[in-house]
C-alpha cells in the first residue's frame, strides 16, 4: 500500500482528569474519503483540534506525506495542506464571498493595494471549479447555510489543500442542500483531494466514505472498508462495552405521573415534544448534540420561550414557565448542561451558591436567617458526601464532581421534587460519576422525579426507567430501559431506524 497521506501514531491527550485521547492510530489514504464516527464525547473534537493546530501538549507522533509533521499552530498546518471546516462556520458574515476566500491572502497591487478585481476573478474561477453560481461581490451573510459551508471549501481549494477535514458539514442543511455537499466531496475525491469525514449521519457516511474508522472513549477501535461494512457492525464498534458498572436496579416506578408536557414545540429547534414523567422516576432523554434535547430542557425550565405546547404539573394544568424563578415555584430544578458557566458562581462559595434558590425561604420580614442558611447548607454538603474543607470554599476551587454536588444541592434546598439533570456526569472522573449515580439513585427513591440528558449510552441505559430518543428536534422513540439495546438507541439516533 502507498504511503499514507497522512498517519496518526500513538496519539495521546489527556486534560485534568479526563483521558481524550488513549494511543490512536489512524492514517489516510492521498484521494480517500475517510470517514471517523464515534458517539458524542469519543475524543473526535479533541482529534479535529489538534490536527488543524488549534490544539497542542499532545503525545505520539503525526506523520505527513510520510514525514514527521508537529501540528502547533494553525498556520503552520494551513501551508501544509491540511484545512479544517468546523461544524460552527468561520467565515466573516459581513465580508464579500471573494474577501472571504483570500481572508489575509488578498492579492495586492503595487503599494499593497488590494487588487479588487483580480481577486473577485480569481474568487470566481474557483467558485466555478465547485459549480457554484455565486456573485463573489456578495455579502456573505446574504448567502445559505449551504454555500457558506460551501465558501469555506472553496478558501481551503485556493490554499491547494491536499486534505479536507469536515465536521459534521450537513448538520444544518436541508436534503437539497445536503446532495449538493455530497456531490462536492465526491469531486475533491476525484480531483486528488483527501476528506476527513465526521458525521453521524450514516446514509452519507455509506454513500461518500471509502473507509470507516471509529473512535470509543478515546481509544481507536478499527476501521473497516465501507463496501465490506455493515451498520449494525459499525454501531456495535461505536458502543460495544459493559453498560453495568456502577448501576444498580432500582423497583418499579410510581404509576403518578407529575410532569406531563404536551405537544411542546420551539420553532427551529424541536417540535411537538409528549411525555409523561412519573413520581420516582428517571426518564432519559438520548440523541446526538443538535437533537433539540438541551433546548427543550430550558424551554421547560423557563430559560429559552417556546412557541406552543401545554404542561400538567401534580394533575393541575400550567402554563410553560416563562422564567427559571416560575419554574423554581412549581417545584422544578434545573442542572445545565454547562455547570462553570450556568450552574454555578464560581467566585461565590459553596454556601451561598446553595442558598441562591432558597433566599425567600431564609428570610424573615425582609431579613435572612443565615443561622438557617448556614444548617441547611451544612446539612446538604453532609448529605451529599461534598469534598471541602468549609462551606466557606469558593466554588471554582472544587473538583469538577464536587461542582456538580453543589448544583443538585442548590435545588434540593429549593425543595424542587422534578429534577432536569442535563450531562450529570460530564466532565468528571470515574469515582464521582458513581457517587452521582448513587445520589439519583436516592433521590428517586425518595420520589424524586429525574429527566437525565447524557450522550453516554451506558448511562441512559444503566440508569433510566424508560428512554425517550430525539433526532433533528422530534421525538423518535420512547423505549423501557429492559427493551432498549445499544444498537437500537444509537439506530433511533442518527436517523438510521
Amino acid at each position: 500500500m502507498a504511503t499514507p497521506l497522512l498517519q496518526l501514531v500513538n496519539i495521546r491527550k489527556e486534560f485534568p482528569g479526563v483521558l481524550a485521547l488513549d494511543k490512536v492510530n489512524l492514517d489516510i489514504q492521498e484521494g480517500e474519503v475517510l470517514a471517523l464516527v464515534g458517539e458524542n464525547g469519543a475524543g473526535k473534537s479533541t482529534l479535529i483540534k489538534i490536527l488543524a493546530g488549534a490544539l497542542s501538549g499532545y503525545e505520539g507522533e503525526i506523520l505527513w506525506k510520510g514525514e514527521p509533521f508537529r501540528a502547533n499552530q494553525t498556520w503552520e498546518v494551513q501551508q501544509a495542506g491540511i484545512s479544517t471546516i468546523y461544524q460552527e462556520l468561520t467565515s466573516c458574515p459581513e465580508l464579500s464571498v471573494a474577501e472571504n476566500i483570500f481572508l489575509g491572502r488578498e492579492p495586492k497591487k503595487k503599494g499593497g493595494i488590494i487588487d479588487w478585481k483580480r481577486m473577485n476573478d480569481m474568487a470566481a474561477e474557483v467558485l466555478d471549479t465547485l459549480h457554484m453560481h455565486i456573485n463573489p461581490a456578495a455579502r456573505v451573510s446574504s448567502l445559505t447555510v449551504a454555500n457558506q459551508q460551501l465558501i469555506e471549501i472553496a478558501r481551503a481549494l485556493t490554499m491547494e489543500a491536499k486534505l479536507i477535514i469536515m465536521d459534521e458539514p450537513t448538520s444544518s442543511l436541508s436534503e437539497h442542500e445536503v446532495k449538493t455537499l455530497c456531490e462536492i466531496v465526491k469531486k475533491l475525491r476525484e480531483q486528488g483531494i483527501s476528506v476527513l469525514y465526521i458525521s453521524h449521519k450514516f446514509e452519507e457516511i455509506f454513500e461518500l466514505s471509502d473507509r470507516i474508522s471509529v473512535l470509543r472513549d478515546g481509544k481507536y477501535i478499527g476501521t473497516r472498508d465501507t463496501k465490506d461494512a455493515s451498520l449494525d457492525e459499525i454501531l456495535a464498534m461505536m458502543v460495544g462495552r459493559s453498560v453495568d458498572m456502577h448501576f444498580v436496579a432500582r423497583s418499579t416506578k410510581k404509576e403518578e405521573v407529575v410532569l406531563k408536557v404536551d405537544n411542546l414545540t420551539s420553532k427551529g429547534f424541536f417540535e411537538d415534544i409528549s411525555f409523561e414523567l412519573h413520581r420516582g422516576e428517571i426518564l432519559g432523554i438520548s440523541g446526538l448534540v443538535g437533537a433539540g434535547r438541551t433546548e427543550m430542557a430550558r424551554g421547560i425550565f423557563g430559560v429559552d420561550r417556546v412557541d406552543s405546547g401545554s404542561m400538567v404539573i401534580y394533575g393541575e394544568e400550567r402554563r410553560i414557565p416563562m422564567s427559571p424563578g416560575e419554574a423554581l415555584k412549581l417545584g422544578i430544578g434545573f442542572l445545565p448542561e454547562d455547570r462553570k458557566e450556568q450552574g454555578l458562581v464560581l467566585m461565590m462559595s459553596i454556601g451561598e451558591n446553595v442558598s441562591l434558590p432558597s433566599l425567600a425561604k431564609n428570610k424573615k420580614n425582609f431579613v435572612i436567617s443565615f443561622g438557617k442558611e448556614k444548617e441547611d447548607v451544612e446539612d446538604y454538603i453532609q448529605r451529599l458526601s461534598i469534598k471541602t474543607p468549609s462551606l466557606n470554599q469558593l466554588a471554582q476551587n472544587l473538583s469538577g464532581g464536587n461542582q456538580q454536588k453543589v448544583v443538585i444541592a442548590k435545588w434540593l434546598a429549593s425543595k424542587s421534587k422534578i429534577l432536569i439533570f442535563d450531562e450529570p456526569t460530564r466532565g468528571i472522573d470515574i469515582g464521582a460519576k458513581a457517587e452521582i449515580y448513587d445520589l439519583m439513585n436516592e433521590l428517586v427513591a425518595q420520589d424524586y422525579s429525574i429527566i437525565m440528558i447524557s450522550s453516554e449510552l451506558p448511562e441512559v441505559m444503566g440508569m433510566s426507567d424508560r428512554i425517550m430518543i430525539m433526532h433533528e428536534g422530534k421525538q423518535v422513540a420512547l423505549l423501557d430501559r429492559d427493551a432498549a439495546s445499544p444498537e437500537e438507541i444509537m439506530g433511533y439516533a442518527t436517523g438510521a431506524m
